[in-house]
């Protein structure tokens, strides 16, 4: 049996979605030289688990891991015998799952951010962007 319309259409919607999806270069560009405070106060980056390292030649390397699980599932709940249709009351179901994973990398020097760099299915907005004194 063949995927129902409107499951199609559903996933295809998500699909296109996902695609409108961009990182914007100012949204980066607005980071830089910004107090790490900044981020210690972020609404968006209190909220999701952050992971830090430092390289030997100082640089704190910052990644929020902003993810999610998508699960998408589909039923086969009829047949066909012959010229036959009938209602198979051992539907068969089947899934898959996929992880969707932003690293938001912040690299910071003397206080102060010099690089933000969104690795992975990122987006950003205006509501990235530092918010210092709000």
């Amino acid at each position: 049996m063949s995927t129902p319309p409107s499951l199609l259409c559903a996933a295809a919607l998500v699909a296109a979605l996902a695609g409108c999806a961009t990182v914007r270069q100012p949204d980066l560009d607005a980071w830089v030289g910004a107090p790490v405070e900044a981020l210690d106060t972020h609404p968006l980056f209190l909220t999701i688990p952050m992971y830090r390292t430092l390289t030997d030649s100082g640089v704190e390397i910052r990644n929020y891991v902003n993810s999610q699980e998508a699960q998408q599932c589909f039923t086969r709940v009829d047949a066909h015998h012959g010229d036959r249709r009938y209602l198979d009351h051992t539907a068969f179901t089947t899934c898959s799952e996929n992880r969707i994973v932003c690293n938001n990398l912040f690299y910071v020097q003397a206080g102060k951010v010099i690089r933000y760099a969104p690795t992975g299915s990122c987006f950003t907005d205006d509501s990235v962007r530092p918010r210092v004194g709000r």
